[in-house]
């Protein structure tokens, strides 16, 4: 992340114009120091693995996956304490992986499947944040079953009490989650050089889903199901969509 907001500056400072580069007071000194930083940033890699490490030394723990933890002592951040928690490789919520979700076109398919092979093994999902993500990358390496099961996760996190921690509120944010797993998820929405576009699949467990969104002051319904995918502008001007790499221009009826 701070190596992509000083590269973000960097072209920015290239783009101002002259009186705004000079309001700024940015010398060329600090620009090239910045530069510098970008260059030398240190990204923890194992070679081998093709892995981007958690970080330095956690190779070297004990890499025992979280389907060996024994189901008694989950959610671990009630049953052990921190210290136990720490010398663990298990991690609460994806960090490489939200990076790679942040950042997905700064990574190959290849880098992201060795990634998300790896570390969601680790992961023991107890934070509200962290289902919802592992079902995008899911769905974007087309690991279906897990995607769904990611998706059902954050959808049902509270109705389940799936951390046990239902009684001290709502995960507001795994609300959100489950409209993000849906529609970055299954329809596979992304936005490339100001381009809306959709990869979608219907889970096979499923006949249909549908969702509304608003992009540049247009309504968009969209609708999945097995005759294939539909979208309707609902209200704004017309616009160019691509459906898996196929332009469509939607208006309204």
């Amino acid at each position: 992340m701070a190596q992509w907001t000083l590269k973000y500056t960097l072209e920015i400072l290239d783009q101002v114009s002259d009186d705004q580069a000079a309001a700024l007071n940015v010398t060329a000194e600090e620009r090239a120091h910045w530069q510098d930083i970008v260059d030398r940033m240190y990204l923890p890699y194992d070679k081998d693995l093709d892995i981007f490490v958690q970080h330095d030394g956690y190779l070297d723990k004990d890499l025992a996956p979280v389907s060996a933890i024994p189901a008694d002592q989950l959610p671990i951040n009630q049953h052990w304490s921190w210290d136990h928690i720490l010398r663990s490789p298990y991690i609460k919520q994806g960090d490489v992986l939200q990076v790679m979700y942040d950042f997905i076109d700064d990574f190959s398919k290849t880098q992201l499947k060795h990634n998300f092979d790896f570390y969601e093994p680790m992961t023991v999902h107890e934070s509200s944040l962290s289902p919802a993500i592992h079902a995008v990358l899911a769905a974007d390496l087309h690991y279906e079953d897990k995607a769904v099961a990611f998706y059902n996760r954050t959808a049902r996190l509270d109705l389940d009490n799936y951390n046990n921690d239902t009684v001290d509120g709502l995960h507001i944010t795994s609300m959100t989650g489950g409209w993000i797993a849906m529609v970055q998820g299954f329809a596979g929405m992304r936005v490339h050089d100001g381009q809306l576009s959709y990869r979608p699949f219907l889970p096979k467990q499923w006949t249909k889903y549908s969702f509304r969104q608003v992009f540049r002051d247009r309504i968009i319904e969209v609708t999945v199901d097995h005759d294939g995918t539909t979208l309707k502008l609902i209200a704004g001007e017309p616009i160019d969509v691509q459906v898996d790499g196929t332009t469509q221009i939607l208006t309204q009826n």
